[in-house]
């Protein structure tokens, strides 16, 4: 793609495939041995000098500011949305429902925009969120209002997803932990905005307008993320950098290429994956309270086609028809760098949920707390992540591994269940404090292994491939939270209804059975009608408790295997490459330097990444015919500058 060798981006040069190049299937296509995505950002990475870098990086926090504000307090918002329709009891199905597309589009949009190109994706991620908060705010019914969920949840996974791949598509590997909290930094202001904004809102006006708003604002604040990308992709095109590479808009225009498209996306894999989790973890949550909806057709049947029908032929499909498939399993071979990290994401979300599901009724009920107290609360996990995560990434710049932090983050995540478990509830200063105490330090935690564990399984495949392990890294992310909504919804629906009529019938309240069905429903309406210290609002709170404490006794149990997949995961030097030497078991070739490196003033500052080499005056030896990249040779030679493979 670049002709210019002499200067070749180390990231991505040409010139070193010449010895060994991966064969895995997917050269076999109508464009070629790489995918023309890929192609057209190596090509935009390479026009980026510093100061676009940092303007790159500047869009992408306003981008991530933007959907991060809105994010925390739609879930407010989602909340007083469910109760006014009197179905505040299937905000789980709400979450899961969105949990399930997520899981199944990430695939499919790392898999589109590797051929359609990163911007193109990202713009119609745009409109679909766009278009789903339209729905949302706009709906009268559940029916209408989970409905916008869905749309809005396919614009926000693919702009997150396509963010984080943006983002790895032009840091090295050793910066990018640093840079790949860009996306994140925004909740460090959010964490305490947030509540007063849903509160406001809320205190002038209606939740529909509290979410509708965001259909005007977000569009507004990605134009200058668009307006970065595009003047690059300008300038490259300027260069001749984009010359053989198709353009997305005359790849669609091209009917014998829409065969190759449905091939390469495995659409019929993506609506299977769809498939799977939506008929066997959305039945979970709609069965109610009464143990006899468990025996309900509509409950049962799903369960079943989703085992033996659904899930074999995933399995089939990927494994023996998909010519690309969009779930590879070749990769899960290696078991502590991929299988390890997406089963600690997965973990991770099922945990959290247990706790974090039906936290915010526990925080207004059981802890009598107003909504920006509440909602502040809701957000201490993502404030003290991401200040421990950013200062971790500076730290690994320098130290270069990662393994061992992982381990202690997990460790203090099952530290803070543990205070979880003692803190669960009551009126009290000192109650209170225990619970904002435990959230600190699963916060803690959670700065120290998310973020890294996809640091490293990003590290362990070539370019060709990082969108896609990106993506199922987070759609892991996105399986563990429908597991943690589905137990969290389980748990809550079949045992807070015996609770409360327990709890209102040994507190003499009248009508027990009558109150502890309106209080399941819509727990908001006791929160306003009874202060605490009345036999109602204490009788609701015991039960409340009660709960909580049978959701975190659970996420501690799973938090455990956290634990044991963070022991497993390998501890491999990060360098300047975009990828380990021996990503995927291919040997990346060593060249020898025909000079020494002089860049120690550049080479460590924090603002410094991978592409940067491309403006250094580095040119490789040529290669010698019988020259081993595989070497012992290659591998010892203290002089030798190691690249990335280009697939």
């Amino acid at each position: 793609m670049n002709k210019n060798h002499g200067r070749g981006d180390p990231l991505y040069p040409d010139y070193i495939i010449s010895k060994e190049i991966e064969k895995q299937g997917d050269d076999n296509t109508a464009f070629g041995d790489k995918s023309p995505g890929v192609r057209r950002i190596e090509a935009i990475a390479t026009c980026f000098t510093t100061w676009h870098k940092w303007v790159l990086f500047l869009s992408v926090f306003l981008v991530a500011y933007s959907y991060g504000l809105d994010g925390t307090v739609r879930y407010t918002y989602q909340a007083t949305a469910l109760s006014d329709l009197k179905t505040s009891s299937q905000l789980s199905t709400v979450t899961v429902v969105r949990s399930v597309v997520a899981a199944a589009a990430q695939p499919g949009f790392a898999k589109i925009s590797d051929y359609f190109g990163r911007v193109s994706i990202l713009f119609i991620s745009v409109i679909f969120y766009a278009i789903g908060t339209v729905v949302q705010a706009t709906a009268k019914g559940l029916g209408a209002f989970a409905g916008g969920a869905v749309i809005y949840q396919f614009g926000y996974t693919g702009i997150m997803l396509l963010v984080e791949v943006l983002i790895a598509d032009v840091t090295s590997l050793r910066s990018r932990l640093f840079f790949s909290y860009i996306p994140a930094m925004p909740f460090i202001i959010n964490a305490w905005v947030s509540g007063n904004i849903a509160s406001a809102v809320l205190g002038a006006t209606t939740w529909g307008w509290g979410i509708g708003m965001w259909a005007i604002i977000f569009p507004v604040m990605t134009i200058p993320l668009f307006g970065s990308l595009l003047e690059a992709e300008w300038r490259a095109n300027r260069r001749g950098l984009l010359k053989d590479i198709p353009s997305p808009i005359k790849t669609l225009l091209q009917p014998s290429l829409w065969v190759e498209i449905f091939w390469q996306i495995d659409l019929i894999g993506l609506i299977l994956l769809a498939a799977v989790f939506g008929l066997i973890l959305v039945p979970f949550t709609l069965a109610g309270g009464v143990s006899n909806t468990w025996k309900a057709a509509h409950i049962i049947a799903p369960l079943v086609i989703g085992f033996v029908v659904a899930l074999p032929a995933f399995i089939i499909w990927e494994t023996k028809i998909a010519r690309h498939p969009a779930v590879p399993f070749r990769l899960f071979k290696d078991t502590r760098m991929v299988l390890a990290p997406i089963c600690i994401a997965m973990l991770l979300n099922t945990a959290w949920y247990t706790q974090g599901d039906y936290l915010y009724y526990t925080l207004t009920l059981a802890f009598d707390r107003d909504i920006t107290s509440a909602t502040r609360v809701q957000n201490i996990y993502s404030f003290c992540s991401v200040v421990i995560g950013v200062a971790l990434g500076l730290v690994i710049r320098r130290v270069r591994r990662m393994k061992w932090f992982i381990v202690a983050g997990t460790l203090l995540f099952v530290l803070a269940f543990g205070l979880l478990i003692r803190f669960r509830g009551g009126f009290s200063a000192h109650d209170f404090a225990g619970l904002v105490g435990a959230e600190v330090v699963l916060g803690i935690a959670g700065g120290l292994f998310p973020y890294p564990t996809q640091v490293m399984i990003q590290s362990a495949v070539q370019h060709e491939r990082t969108a896609t392990v990106t993506s199922l890294y987070l759609a892991s992310y996105s399986i563990g939270s429908a597991l943690g909504n589905t137990i969290a919804a389980a748990i809550w629906n079949n045992s807070l209804p015996k609770h409360l009529l327990t709890s209102f019938t040994r507190y003499g309240v009248s009508d027990p059975a009558t109150m502890a069905a309106s209080t399941f429903l819509d727990p908001l309406t006791l929160v306003a009608t009874y202060p605490p210290g009345t036999p109602e609002r204490e009788a609701a709170s015991e039960a409340y408790r009660e709960v909580q404490r049978y959701l975190t006794i659970t996420g501690i149990c799973i938090s455990t295997l956290l634990v044991i997949a963070s022991l497993c995961l390998r501890n491999p030097r990060l360098g300047d490459q975009q990828s380990l030497p021996d990503a995927e078991g291919f040997n990346v070739p060593v060249l020898p330097s025909t000079e020494k490196e002089t860049r120690h003033g550049n080479e460590h500052s924090p603002t410094r990444t991978a592409v940067d080499d491309e403006q250094d005056q580095y040119h490789p030896a040529p290669l010698t015919e019988g020259y081993d990249p595989g070497s012992m040779e290659a591998n010892n030679s203290k002089s030798n500058k190691i690249m990335a493979n280009r697939v």
